[in-house]
C-alpha cells in the first residue's frame, strides 16, 4: 500500500515528461503530413519545431521557481490544463500561424508543468537510494517517450480515421492531459513554498524575445529573400540580448533572484561544457528535420516507414545510453568523445547511403542504429560535464541555465542547417535538390560534431574527467 501512495503519484507527474518529449518527436516525422495539411511552407515546417522550443526554453527556469512560489501542484496541473488546451488548438488549426501560435503556448506551458515533476521525486521518495532509482527511471521515461513519438508521428499521418490524421498527433495529447489533471488534483499533495523571493519574469520576457528576434527572421528571412524587417530584427536581437545581460547583472547587484546569473560563466568547465553542449545540440534536432524531409520527399518513402526508420535511432540511442551512462562518472570525457567520433563516422556513411540509386532499407535502419548508438553514447555525460565542479548550492541554478542553452541550441540548429537544406530546394522541386540539399546541411552537422570533438580534446588533462 504504501508502494502506492508513493507510485501513483510518482506516475501522475511523469506524464508531464512524458507529453513534452513525445510532442517534440512526434512532430518531426509528421511534418511534411502537417506542411499539406496547413497548406504551410518549408519556413513554416521549421517554426512548427521551433515556437514550441522558444516558448519552452525562454521559461524554463522561470517555471520551476514558480512551483516554489506558488506551490509545485498547483503550477503542474495549470501547466498540464493549459498543454491539453494547447494541444487542442494544434489539432484543430487551420492556418501555419494558427498552428505555430498554439505550439508556442504547449512549449510555455511545458516550461511550468514539466520542472514540478522533478521537484516532487524527493518529497515522495527520501530515501536517498530510491530517489537515485527513480531519477533513471523519470530520465528513461522522457528517452522512451522519444521513441514513442518517432513511430507514432510516422505511423498516425498514414491512418485513416479522420480526413487529416495528422492532427490526431495532437489531439491525442488532450484525453491524456485532462486525466492527469483529475488524477492529480485528487492524489497529489502540495508541497511547502520554500521562498517569498520573486522570480524573474521580466527576465524570462526579455528571454523570450532575444530568442524570437534572432531565430524568426533566420527562418522567414531566408524564404522571402531577406527583407529589411528581417535585418532589422536580427539586429535588434543583438540589443536585446545586452539589455538582458545588464538587466541580470542589476538583480545580481540589487540582491534579486536574476534569471541566469552571469558570475556563474566565470567557472571555466561550466563555460567549456556549455560550448560543448551548444555545438552538439545544433544538430539533435537538425537531424529528424533533414531526415524526414529527405526520406519522405525526397526518396519516396512513406511517413510510416520513415517513423520505424527512426525507431531504429531511438533504440540504439536507448541501448547505448543505458550501458554508457553508469560509465560516465569513472571516464567522462572519453565517453563523449567516442560518441561523437561514432556520430560522426555514421553520418558519412548516411552520405554515401543516402546517395546511392539504390538504397537498401535495410542499410538505412542500421545506419540509424547506429547514429543513435553515437547519441546515447555522449548524451548522459554532456550535463555531468558542464556540472560536475559546480558547488552544491549553486546546482539548481546552474543546470536550469543548461537546460535553457539546450533547447536555444536545439531553435538554432533547425533554422541554421534546416535554413542550408531549404535554400538548395528551388520551385519546381526536383528530386536530385533534395540530395545536393541533404550534402550541404549533414555536412554542415558534421562540422559541429568536429568542433564538439576538439573542443573535447582540448579541455584539461590535468585532472580526470
Amino acid at each position: 500500500m504504501e508502494k502506492y501512495r508513493k507510485w501513483f503519484p510518482f506516475l501522475i507527474v511523469c506524464s508531464a515528461i512524458f507529453l513534452s518529449v513525445l510532442d517534440l518527436f512526434i512532430v518531426n516525422v509528421a511534418l511534411p503530413s502537417i506542411k499539406t495539411g496547413i497548406k504551410g511552407t518549408d519556413a513554416d515546417m521549421q517554426l512548427v519545431i521551433v515556437m514550441y522550443i522558444i516558448g519552452y526554453a525562454s521559461f524554463l527556469i522561470t517555471g520551476g521557481r514558480a512551483g516554489e512560489y506558488f506551490g509545485k501542484k498547483k503550477v503542474f496541473l495549470t501547466g498540464m490544463l493549459i498543454f491539453a488546451i494547447a494541444s487542442l488548438s494544434c489539432g484543430l488549426a487551420q492556418s501555419a500561424t494558427q498552428l505555430n501560435v498554439a505550439r508556442f503556448i504547449q512549449g510555455i506551458s511545458a516550461a511550468f508543468m514539466v520542472p514540478q515533476g522533478m521537484a516532487f521525486i524527493p518529497g515522495l521518495f527520501p530515501d536517498q537510494k530510491e530517489r537515485i532509482k527513480m531519477l533513471g527511471i523519470y530520465g528513461s521515461i522522457a528517452g522512451t517517450a522519444s521513441v514513442i513519438g518517432q513511430f507514432l508521428g510516422g505511423l498516425i499521418p498514414g491512418l485513416e480515421i479522420i480526413s487529416e490524421s495528422w492532427r490526431l498527433i495532437f489531439l491525442i495529447n488532450v484525453p491524456i492531459g485532462i486525466i492527469a489533471v483529475i488524477l492529480g488534483f485528487k492524489y497529489l499533495k502540495e508541497l511547502p513554498v520554500k521562498t517569498t523571493r520573486k522570480f524573474d519574469f521580466i527576465g524570462s520576457l526579455l528571454l523570450m524575445l532575444t530568442l524570437t528576434a534572432f531565430i524568426y527572421p533566420l527562418i522567414q528571412g531566408r524564404e522571402l529573400g531577406w527583407p529589411i524587417w528581417s535585418i532589422t530584427l536580427l539586429l535588434l536581437s543583438g540589443v536585446l540580448l545586452l539589455v538582458f545581460i545588464y538587466y541580470q547583472k542589476i538583480n545580481v547587484r540589487s540582491g534579486k533572484l536574476p534569471l541566469i546569473n552571469p558570475g556563474f560563466f566565470k567557472n571555466t568547465d561550466f563555460r567549456m561544457g556549455l560550448l560543448i553542449s551548444l555545438f552538439y545540440y545544433l544538430v539533435q534536432d537538425s537531424y529528424f528535420l533533414i531526415n524526414t524531409v529527405n526520406l519522405q520527399n525526397g526518396m519516396g518513402i512513406s511517413s510510416a516507414l520513415t517513423g520505424m526508420f527512426f525507431v531504429c535511432q531511438g533504440v540504439g540511442y536507448v541501448m547505448a545510453s543505458v550501458f554508457f551512462t553508469p560509465l560516465v562518472a569513472r571516464y567522462g570525457k572519453a565517453i563523449s568523445l567516442t560518441g561523437s567520433v561514432i556520430m560522426i563516422a555514421a553520418l558519412l556513411i548516411h552520405l554515401v547511403i543516402f546517395n546511392s540509386d539504390h538504397t537498401s532499407q535495410l542499410y538505412i535502419g542500421i545506419v540509424l542504429f547506429v547514429y543513435g548508438i553515437g547519441c546515447g553514447t555522449i548524451l548522459p555525460s554532456l550535463m555531468t560535464i558542464s556540472l560536475k565542479n559546480i558547488p552544491e548550492d549553486k546546482m539548481g541554478a546552474s543546470s536550469g541555465i543548461y537546460l535553457t542553452l539546450q533547447q536555444v541550441s536545439v531553435a538554432l540548429g533547425v533554422a541554421l542547417v534546416g535554413g542550408i537544406f531549404f535554400s538548395k530546394l528551388h520551385h519546381p522541386v526536383l528530386a536530385e535538390q533534395f540530395s545536393v540539399a541533404y550534402q550541404w546541411a549533414t555536412l554542415l552537422n558534421i562540422g559541429f560534431l568536429v568542433i564538439v570533438s576538439v573542443l573535447l580534446l582540448l579541455k584539461s588533462k590535468t585532472k580526470r574527467n
